[in-house]
């Protein structure tokens, strides 16, 4: 069963597993559910994303019941009017705060420009040796991207070097090696935590939070946050 944070006539959202897919993909073959038809299963109705997480990202994802309440979400969240945050596991001690603002390309070779800001939580040093180092640093770090760029934060984490821990893509394959050996963990510690949003139909202000999930907590527990 997904767990699912909010509900109203028109919109729903769950918490999404880190490795479910939103939906079939000709990509990922080896994938056998979907959170698309796992949710329609378990609410009973016809529902249609109106955003994109990547397969390996948990956390909120929004649905609408409606093509309307559909269209009209997808709408502001390509007019950046959705205020998203995110929450990940970096390597290395972060800076307190900071804003990135670099251009990405898509598969295309389209340039597009790509806006990050970002505030450090918490950090940790670990009594472990990595390489040449005696200990091993990480951070905790909530981030706000104004717009929506594949793979956006992977990539701008990536670029001041501060790689998202199992993002095999785009992060450090070493750390990523390090915590599979040290601590059995594969998931990438990247978390959608919050949407605000104005309600399509409403026009209320809609708040919606989902909280980390086992493995994220888990590497949270290790690092004594």
């Amino acid at each position: 069963m997904l767990e699912i944070v909010y509900q109203d006539d028109h919109l729903i959202a769950i918490n999404k597993p880190h490795g479910l897919l939103v939906h079939r993909s000709s990509i990922a073959n080896d994938a056998k559910e979907f959170a698309l038809q796992m949710l329609r299963d378990q609410v009973d109705r016809r529902v249609s994303p109106v955003h994109r997480l990547d397969r390996k990202t948990g956390g909120l994802l929004l649905f609408a019941f409606e093509k309307d309440v559909e269209i009209a979400m997808q709408q502001q969240f390509q007019n950046g009017e959705v205020k998203k945050k995110y929450l990940a596991i970096v390597r290395g001690y972060a800076p307190d705060s900071e804003e990135i603002d670099y251009p990405l390309a898509k598969e295309n070779g389209t340039i597009q420009e790509a806006f990050t800001a970002f505030v450090t939580l918490k950090r940790a040093e670990l009594e472990v040796a990595f390489g040449k180092h005696p200990t091993s640093r990480y951070s905790l770090v909530e981030a706000s991207p104004t717009t929506g760029r594949m793979h956006q934060l992977r990539k701008h984490f990536a670029h001041i070097f501060y790689p998202i821990i199992g993002d095999r893509k785009h992060g450090c394959n070493k750390q990523n090696r390090f915590f599979k050996e040290q601590w059995e963990m594969t998931t990438m510690l990247l978390h959608a935590s919050e949407l605000q949003f104005k309600h399509p139909v409403t026009q209320e202000d809609i708040h919606i939070q989902a909280t980390v999930q086992d493995e994220f907590k888990r590497v949270m527990d290790l690092m004594s946050w």
